[in-house]
């Protein structure tokens, strides 16, 4: 895996029942442009919302484009605790089909999170992002993408 051919994701939790439609194309498209572009390598941080979507879209490029690989950087083992039966199956789901599955810490810490988020980003040259806000994590993954000169691609900004 190297930086240059490898994009991140991160978004909110909660996208709007009205806008996930349209942000499931406009994801759809960039990350077709994306891998038309040479992108081969795509993480996504596993947490809910636009970071499943954007797993589940990786997922099912492979079809089109068997030679993509999908990259679950995972803040800790736990990280599904308090989630629905229904959202770990699906997460469950798209950790088996995934390519590879990286850890980057073992169990829950105030900072795993954070952690997480500057972990796609420092493996990343394009970020992807749904930032409706200036608050949050999103908000902080996207500051710190831009503060290490990554393209950030916001989805939420369209």
């Amino acid at each position: 895996m190297t930086k240059e051919n490898t994009c991140c994701f991160t978004g909110h939790r909660k996208i709007a029942p009205a806008q996930q439609m349209i942000v499931a194309e406009h994801l759809r498209d960039t990350v077709e442009k994306l891998i038309r572009g040479g992108f081969t390598e795509f993480l996504a941080g596993g947490a809910l919302g636009f970071d499943t979507m954007a797993a589940q879209c990786v997922l099912s490029l492979k079809e089109k484009y068997p030679h993509i690989r999908l990259v679950l950087a995972l803040p800790c083992v736990t990280q599904t605790k308090g989630w629905s039966a229904e959202d770990v199956l699906v997460y469950e789901n798209i950790k088996q089909q995934a390519d590879e599955v990286v850890y980057t810490s073992q169990e829950y810490t105030r900072g795993c999170m954070f952690k997480r988020n500057r972990y796609l980003v420092d493996h990343s040259s394009v970020c992807v992002a749904y930032l409706t806000g200036n608050k949050g994590g999103t908000a902080y993954t996207v500051a710190y993408a831009h503060q290490k000169g990554l393209n950030v691609i916001n989805l939420g900004a369209q």
